[in-house]
């Protein structure tokens, strides 16, 4: 662990905010996308044999569940306290040192650690239908859920990929029993589960809550994904975009003596939420604007207890205070400028392994008191992306 010394003074020199470190993944699953500002020489920096890199992780204190060549830091958030990359420490152990002081008394209290973080993710195809664990079923091998939402920027999305459009759940009209039969023949032949579902077209700048259990096969945009500090999932797909997924990803996350038990898979479903004729009423999230001058702001994620997030819209030329009721994590998509002490922007392009100054985290106290952010261009808006864990206040129920 780093010095507990240098962590205090990089969080007392920029008065409640750290500066963090891109979180690059790779996935040996999906065709990466391209659009994660990431030089075009750079998507296999990890390692051939680990696959392109289609994710990017913000604020996280958890590592990947990634196969047995990923660094046991891969996935972690790292902050740096100089202008030298080498310089940094572990997000994590910035939370554990500071404590109250970082994440609020709230989150100290009861998770004793900042319980949520965001990703994007950056598939040229659309992923496999899946869905993530609850909380029973993630307790029986360790892991805790996985409740996450998706919001679709517009600045990150130059192109759809080849398939924009998301499946959620079953069609209502679905039985447990069709469900099976596929489930039976995943190491026999195409199954098409998807043949049972329901898809809706991927609309930008909107967003969807997914609870654990919901099976979700999501599109091809790129993606901004707010969720809770988990990386568990069972694969109910055995083809997808021509890709064979092993029997291993349907049942990697069952006790042992249950991976071949159809009926305890099936039970990792959340039945009445993926049937639900409402599913779109209940899951869909299109913003909501919650300050409109001298800077808009909208709710993008919101409608469950775990997190919530904002989409922070500075005009060109402008000096705010930006007040929140939590400590948060940000990430910066369009325009530069200035957050509190630090130059604030949004990369052209990023090399693997490089410091950026887009990403953030902002101390409750600091969000409290309000941040001072400000917009350097005269022509462009200065735009931004916030993450909140469970206790921010005000957040809009569904």
């Amino acid at each position: 662990m780093t010095n507990a010394r240098t962590i205090r003074d990089t969080f007392e020199q920029g008065h409640g905010i750290l500066r963090l470190i891109p979180a690059f993944v790779p996935r040996k699953f999906g065709k990466a996308g391209h659009r994660l500002r990431l030089h075009p020489d750079d998507y296999y920096a990890a390692g051939m044999n680990r696959g392109a890199i289609t994710e990017r992780w913000f604020t996280s204190v958890t590592s990947t569940l990634n196969g047995p060549l990923a660094p046991l830091d891969e996935g972690m958030s790292y902050v740096s306290f100089s202008n030298r990359v080498e310089d940094k420490f572990l997000f994590k152990d910035a939370v554990d040192e500071l404590g109250v002081d970082l994440i609020g008394r709230e989150l100290k209290d009861k998770y004793n650690s900042f319980p949520v973080f965001a990703k994007f993710f950056d598939y040229e195809t659309p992923l496999f239908h899946h869905l993530h664990l609850g909380d029973i079923a993630a307790s029986l091998v360790g892991k805790t859920p996985k409740p996450e939402a998706y919001y679709f920027p517009h600045q990150l999305n130059n192109h759809p990929g080849q398939f924009p459009v998301t499946y959620f759940g079953f069609d209502p009209s679905t039985t447990m029993d069709e469900v099976r039969e596929r489930i039976a023949d995943f190491e026999k032949l195409d199954t098409r589960i998807t043949e049972l579902s329901r898809a809706y077209r991927i609309q930008l700048g909107t967003g969807w809550y997914v609870p654990p259990g919901v099976i979700h096969a999501p599109g091809s945009y790129l993606t901004y994904e707010p969720q809770w500090n988990s990386d568990v999932s069972a694969v109910f797909e055995n083809v997808a975009s021509g890709e064979v997924i092993p029997y291993e990803s349907l049942a990697e996350h069952c006790p042992d003596d249950r991976r071949h038990d159809i009926d305890y898979i099936l039970s990792l479903l959340d039945w009445e939420k993926n049937v639900d004729p409402l599913f779109k009423e209940h899951y869909y999230r299109p913003p909501i604007v919650c300050m409109d001058e001298p800077y808009e702001e909208m709710w993008i994620t919101y409608g469950n207890v775990y997190f919530s997030a904002k989409e922070l819209t500075i005009p060109p030329g402008r000096t705010v205070v930006v007040k929140d009721g939590a400590a948060y994590g940000c990430v910066v998509i369009e325009g530069y400028g200035r957050l509190g002490r630090y130059q604030a922007a949004a990369p052209i392009m990023i090399r693997y392994g490089a410091l950026t100054s887009d990403e953030f985290f902002v101390s409750e106290q600091a969000a409290k008191e309000g941040v001072t952010v400000t917009n350097l261009s005269l022509t462009e808006p200065l735009v931004m992306l916030k993450h909140f864990g469970p206790n921010n206040p005000g957040v809009p129920v569904v």
